[in-house]
């Protein structure tokens, strides 16, 4: 496997930004969705009893980024130098509104997820560069010195992050929570219909994702898949584990585990695609390309396990229906 990979870690794969626009606004839509089934009462719920907040935050900043720096050190042998600074800065960028959705699917706590979501992306210009500086810098200094070229001081515009969080979640969530109040039954009736638009809206992503560079997607993601795919599953491991120690309730642990497993990958790849961090000679295709299919695969994994939390109830005893 680690031919494949040194052979994607130089080759060339471009994204196109002209999706960006039309991307923010489904994620708008979806997050419009997600609020007709909030209630307001919730959030303060969530405020009054921060602990399963901080945890969320704990996991997301802190444990994620060190315990993917562990696994590219487990598996050195195996990982190209690009592919692991691309975990890397996966692990580093913030939840993002797929998670959001993915919660209120999963019957888990959304009031509290949308919160996580809405810190950490406004956290995001400070605790992306520096996870990504140390984890990433730790690697270079004693795995592979060849990934030197893409430690790059990131930057993370705070204005144009507190404009994702306004624009995306905060005023959608705000007409939706208005809907609510004022034509609840409407609200009950166009909420499903809304999920099914929502589902629909992340199969189109996925779709025009994969039509972008898709002779390279046959090519190398019988790699990239399995590589991912662990890394998810970390992801949520990590959120699962850390709510149930801390004895959180149900609800809240399946917003965790969700929110630490459903990374805004986006951000990472719209990072890469920024010629003054990453100039085109620098940004090479496994760490670009494990970056993107992380933004297909957490929509797909995510629907999976957010059904799997509908259909039954998780807790620290084990399986059981409540």
């Amino acid at each position: 496997m680690i031919e494949k990979l040194q052979q994607l870690d130089v080759l060339d794969i471009g994204f196109s930004n002209t999706g960006s626009l039309l991307l923010a606004v489904f994620m708008a839509v979806v997050m419009y969705g997600v609020a007709l089934g909030l209630k307001p009462q919730s959030f303060r719920g969530v405020m009054n009893r921060p602990k399963s907040l901080f945890i969320g935050l704990a996991c997301q900043w802190i444990a994620l980024p060190a315990v993917t720096f562990l696994c590219c050190l487990l598996f050195h042998r195996i990982l190209s130098p690009m592919v692991a600074m691309g975990l890397i800065l996966v692990a580093s960028c913030p939840g993002g509104a797929v998670s959001n959705f993915m919660t209120s699917v999963a019957k888990g706590n959304t009031e509290l997820s949308i919160l996580m979501s809405a810190v950490t992306t406004l956290g995001s210009p400070i605790f992306t560069p520096i996870n990504y500086s140390i984890w990433g810098g730790l690697y270079v200094k004693y795995m592979d010195h060849a990934a030197v070229t893409v430690l790059r001081t990131l930057q993370v515009s705070p204005l144009q992050m507190a404009l994702n969080v306004v624009l995306i979640m905060g005023i959608p969530v705000a007409l939706g929570l208005l809907t609510v109040r004022m034509a609840p039954k409407a609200s009950d009736r166009i909420k499903e219909v809304f999920r099914y638009i929502s589902i629909a809206i992340f199969i189109g992503i996925v779709a025009m994702m994969l039509s972008q560079n898709f002779a390279a997607f046959k090519e190398y993601i019988g790699c990239i898949f399995l590589i991912v795919l662990v890394h998810n599953l970390i992801g949520f491991g990590i959120g699962y584990t850390a709510a149930s120690l801390g004895n959180t309730p149900v609800k809240d642990r399946r917003a965790l585990t969700l929110e630490v497993g459903i990374q805004n990958s986006g951000l990472g790849l719209l990072i890469l695609l920024n010629s003054g961090i990453f100039p085109p000679d620098v940004a090479k295709g496994g760490m670009v390309f494990v970056t993107a299919w992380w933004g297909v695969w957490h929509i797909i994994s995510g629907l999976i396990l957010s059904t799997v939390f509908n259909r039954t109830a998780f807790d620290t005893r084990g399986l059981r229906k409540k």
